[in-house]
C-alpha cells in the first residue's frame, strides 16, 4: 500500500491541476480547479488539506445521470476539488471519508518537472 499523494499536472492549455490519491489505489478521489500558475496550484492543495476534515466543506450532489458526487469547498464557498462519480450514495459517503482521511497527510509530486 502506498502513500496518499496530491499530484500536480499541466493541462494541454498550460494550465495546472492536482489529483489527489488515496494510500489503497492509483484512482483519483478528488481533482482540482484548474490553475493559471503553479503556485495557486499548490494554494488548492494546501487549501484542500485544510478544509478535508471538515464535513460541512462537502457538496453532495447527484448527476442527471442518477450518479453521485461531491464537490469540496473552501471556507469561501470556492469549489477547490471535485470526486469521481459513484454509483451509490454509500460509495460517495465512502469517498468522503478518503478524502478526509488521506488528504491531510498527503504528499505533493510535481509531474511538470
Amino acid at each position: 500500500m502506498s502513500n496518499p499523494k496530491f499530484k500536480i499536472r499541466e493541462s494541454k492549455n498550460s494550465q495546472y491541476y492536482f489529483n489527489l490519491h488515496s494510500g489503497g489505489n492509483s484512482e483519483p478521489i478528488l481533482t482540482g480547479e484548474t490553475y493559471t500558475t503553479k503556485q495557486s496550484c499548490k494554494a488548492g492543495i494546501a487549501s484542500v488539506k485544510t478544509n478535508a476534515p471538515i464535513d460541512e466543506r462537502y457538496d453532495r450532489k447527484e448527476a442527471v445521470n442518477g450518479q453521485f458526487y461531491f464537490n469540496l469547498k473552501a471556507g469561501n464557498g470556492e469549489i477547490i476539488g471535485t470526486s469521481e462519480m459513484y454509483t451509490t450514495i454509500a460509495s460517495r459517503e465512502n469517498g468522503i471519508a478518503s478524502v478526509k482521511t488521506n488528504a491531510p497527510i498527503a504528499d505533493i509530486e510535481d509531474t511538470t518537472l
